[in-house]
């Protein structure tokens, strides 16, 4: 963090003296205000619900555009990252900084596909949940239970407890998410083939059954790794300002990804992509693509209630490059699947040209995001809409990791605690 020569400064209406503000310039994007001793000077806070103005940290991993709809990770940019790199190299870029070498990315790679297998009990733990509990409640469950059967890893302060829950982390995921799948399902969970990649030991446990051999698809396998990839991390998103809220009190590694776990649940977050998938199937069931011009009129008509899922971006006012990416890989899968005329993916297309040429949604830079078509390849692969959400926790996780462990690094750092603009009943006596 650089200071500018640049300063601000705040001036009062009431003749108050102004005060001058630090001006911090990051490496690329806006510079930042330096607002810490405010209250201090003048007695007052910052307004700013959503935290839509504000950087509660100083971060080297992850940067958006979105203006321009760029997206780095370390710098790299993510289709070159998804072009060239697996999911297990952008985990190792994340936590380490680097791409690795040859060797690193070997040894990275035996690291986490030897700790795949989660402790026995934990199968007996699952029986706790009713078969028809959702995925999402299992995981979060799962995830925090981990701090009680790696409990020699729960020294959040403790950089090597902290490297061991990591791979511990990203190496059960998969796992996890598996058996919360076979679990509702009623089949026997599938142990992990260390043998296997990252993703295709994921397909493999998903779909593999006791009964008969799995063959993993290549470009099944190279789509959930992609999969994976473009959602490892996003800037300070609700679930990772959560997991670093959460950090930051001290608790363990596991109880702060549990809490991103849960955060991530929430339909405005991770269940965006089912939420697309259902506004598709919702179209479908009404008529199709005959009906998709009268659904596009009702979104413009905001009276109607009608929402438009998988268009626009907090961030992104450009078109998510994630989303470019994800529609390449959607037409992979559906032409290996033999779905190329799948009716949802036929009317995701008509929807999005509407969008695409359409003044109201080009004017309000309505542009598809990740979750338009994430959504559809999952559904195409055999994954159940209710574990979408499951999905991406697997994905963001080593996102989560690397936030998590830059904060505690960062000699900056203190306990949350955001402040408020209180508007309630004053000071009064009790009267009885």
């Amino acid at each position: 963090m650089k200071l500018s020569e640049n300063k601000a400064t705040l001036s009062f209406a009431n003749g108050k003296q102004p005060i001058e503000l630090p001006v911090y310039e990051g490496a690329i994007g806006p510079d930042v205000i330096d607002i810490r001793k405010l209250y201090g000077q003048t007695g007052m806070f910052t307004y700013d619900p959503g935290f839509l103005s504000t950087a509660s940290c100083q971060s080297t991993i992850t940067y958006i555009d979105g203006d321009k709809g760029e997206l780095l990770y370390r710098g790299h940019p993510i289709e070159q990252l998804a072009e060239q790199c697996d999911y297990l190299d952008t985990c190792y870029l994340l936590l380490k900084g680097e791409l690795p070498n040859a060797s690193q990315r070997d040894e990275f790679h035996q690291l986490v596909l030897k700790h795949t297998m989660v402790h026995e009990q934990m199968h007996f733990f699952m029986r706790g949940f009713r078969r028809d509990a959702h995925p999402m409640a299992v995981l979060t469950g799962l995830v925090g239970a981990m701090s009680a059967f790696y409990h020699e890893n729960t020294d959040i302060h403790n950089a090597e407890h902290r490297d061991r829950a990591a791979i511990q982390l990203i190496a059960k995921m998969p796992t996890l998410v598996a058996m919360a799948y076979k679990y509702g399902k009623g089949e026997p969970y599938m142990y992990p083939k260390n043998h296997l990649s990252y993703a295709g030991n994921f397909l493999n446990m998903m779909f593999a059954t006791p009964c008969e051999d799995y063959r993993v698809n290549p470009v099944i396998e190279r789509a959930m790794d992609r999969i994976f990839i473009l959602h490892a991390d996003h800037e300070q998103n609700a679930s990772t300002s959560t997991v670093r809220l959460c950090g930051s009190s001290g608790t363990n590694p596991f109880a702060a990804i549990a809490a991103g776990v849960a955060c991530l649940w929430g339909p405005a977050h991770g269940g965006a992509n089912e939420a697309c998938l259902h506004m598709l199937e919702d179209i479908q069931k009404h008529g199709g693509l005959a009906k998709v011009g009268e659904f596009m009129e009702k979104v413009k008509d905001k009276n109607s209630g009608v929402r438009l899922m998988g268009f626009g971006h907090r961030v992104y006012k450009n078109y998510d490059p994630r989303a470019k990416l994800m529609q390449q890989t959607c037409n992979e899968v559906l032409t290996e699947l033999g779905l190329e005329k799948d009716p949802l993916f036929a009317l995701a297309k008509k929807v999005e040209q509407i969008a695409l040429e359409d003044d109201y949604f080009v004017q309000r830079k309505l542009y598809p995001n990740v979750d338009f078509y994430s959504g559809i390849v999952q559904r195409a692969i055999g994954i159940p809409v209710k574990l979408f959400t499951g999905i991406f926790a697997l994905a963001r996780t080593v996102g989560w990791i690397a936030q998590l462990n830059e904060m505690i690094g960062d000699p900056e750092y203190k306990i949350g605690r955001p402040r408020q603009l209180y508007v309630g009943a004053p000071r009064r006596d009790v009267k009885l």
